[in-house]
């Protein structure tokens, strides 16, 4: 019974810190560029977009098409780098208190 008792606390622990790590994403940030940096968006690790840049430039070319293609570019290289970010960041957090396990991902917790 105390075998168990130990166990339901480093759940506690583990959730504790999962729930941290969570918080913590937000801090996290990821930028993506397309258009040779004519386009550049910064995400957060919990995938909001936080920062749209582009370069007056292409606003004065008037081509709503390219200017779309390459916001849509830069948008996803960036959630792209922040979901790395944060499956480091989870994984980080959570170090040495769950075994590695092959095949097991905790970025389902991420929420």
């Amino acid at each position: 019974m105390l075998d168990m008792m130990k166990m339901m606390g480093k759940m506690k622990e583990v959730q504790a810190r999962m729930k941290e790590a969570q918080d913590n994403l937000v801090h996290v940030k990821a930028t993506g560029e397309s258009g040779g940096g004519m386009v550049k968006a910064t995400v957060n690790g919990k995938k909001q977009l936080i920062e749209l840049d582009i370069d007056p430039t292409i606003l004065k070319a008037d081509d709503k098409v390219l200017i779309q293609d390459l916001s849509i570019a830069a948008i996803n290289k960036a959630m792209e780098e922040a979901e790395i970010l944060a499956k480091e960041e989870i994984k980080k957090s959570t170090e040495g208190l769950i075994p590695n396990i092959p095949g097991m991902d905790l970025s389902n917790f991420m929420g």
